[in-house]
C-alpha cells in the first residue's frame, strides 16, 4: 500500500522548507536538490492517490507526471523539464566546483521560487 498520499504533501512541504533554508544559508546546489525532492514526493503522492498503488521507485519528474496522469501548463512543464535534470547532479556532483557555479545564490533563489510554485500548483490537485 504504501504512504498515505497526505503523508507524501507534508514531506514534501518539508523538503521545499528545506530548500529555502538551504538557500539561505548559502547551501545552493542543496537547496536545488531538495527543490527536486519535494516535487517528486508531491507527484507520488497524486500518483498514489490516484491509482491506490505504490508509486514508482524512480525520481525522473517527468515520468512520474505521466504516470501520475499529471499534465502541468507550459510554462510550469518546460520548468519541471530543467529541475528534473538537475536532480541527479546535484545528488551525485561529478564536479562540485562547477555545480556551485552552475547553482549560484541567483539561480538557486529562481528555482526555489518556481518550485514552490509548483508545488502550489500540485498541491491544488489533491
Amino acid at each position: 500500500m504504501g504512504k498515505d498520499p497526505q503523508e507524501w504533501l507534508k514531506q514534501a512541504d518539508y523538503d521545499m522548507d528545506t530548500a529555502e533554508f538551504m538557500r539561505s544559508g548559502d547551501r545552493n546546489m542543496y537547496a536545488v536538490f531538495m527543490c527536486h525532492l519535494s516535487v517528486e514526493k508531491a507527484l507520488k503522492g497524486i500518483y498514489q492517490k490516484k491509482s491506490g498503488g505504490v508509486p514508482p521507485r524512480t525520481h525522473n519528474l517527468v515520468f512520474l507526471a505521466e504516470k501520475a496522469q499529471v499534465e502541468f501548463p507550459q510554462e510550469l512543464s518546460d520548468f519541471i523539464f530543467s529541475l528534473n535534470h538537475a536532480g541527479v547532479p546535484t545528488r551525485y556532483p561529478d564536479d562540485l566546483q562547477r555545480m556551485l557555479k552552475d547553482y549560484n545564490k541567483e539561480k538557486a533563489r529562481e528555482i526555489v521560487d518556481k518550485s514552490k510554485e509548483v508545488l502550489k500548483w500540485l498541491k491544488a490537485l489533491y
